[in-house]
């Protein structure tokens, strides 16, 4: 009961700052992902170096067994996910723990990514 109230923590997935995140990610060791609608990314831009896999595809490009399966994706390399607002991310970690990644991390959103340093392509 209350499941609502349960911490990041407590689902598996962990949470990651920004500058953890960049710094990570340029060093090769983490694997950014944008699950932001076509639209959202062509107004904003993207994380330089994330990929794009919008919500409603991610569970077929995240399933190591589906031949959607994003080919840049390794299921033992940790993971930041990062949305609008941080709520598409955290259901998105969850997904992709369910599918066998070892580590998953909700950075939040692209603004957490940009006060951490890191920079935006469009």
């Amino acid at each position: 009961m209350f499941n609502f109230l349960k911490s990041n923590s407590a689902s598996g997935v962990g949470k990651i700052s920004g500058q953890d995140a960049v710094g990570q990610s340029q060093a090769g060791a983490l694997t950014i992902i944008d699950v932001r609608e076509h639209g959202e990314v062509s107004k904003t831009g993207k994380a330089k170096g994330a990929l794009h896999i919008p919500l409603a595809t991610l569970q077929f490009q995240t399933d190591s067994r589906n031949p959607d399966f994003h080919p840049e994706l390794d299921t033992a390399k940790p993971v930041a996910i990062y949305c609008a607002s941080g709520a598409r991310s955290h259901m998105a970690a969850g997904i992709m723990l369910k599918q066998g990644f070892s580590e998953v991390s909700n950075l939040g959103n692209l603004g957490n990514w940009t006060s951490g340093g890191g920079e935006v392509v469009r």
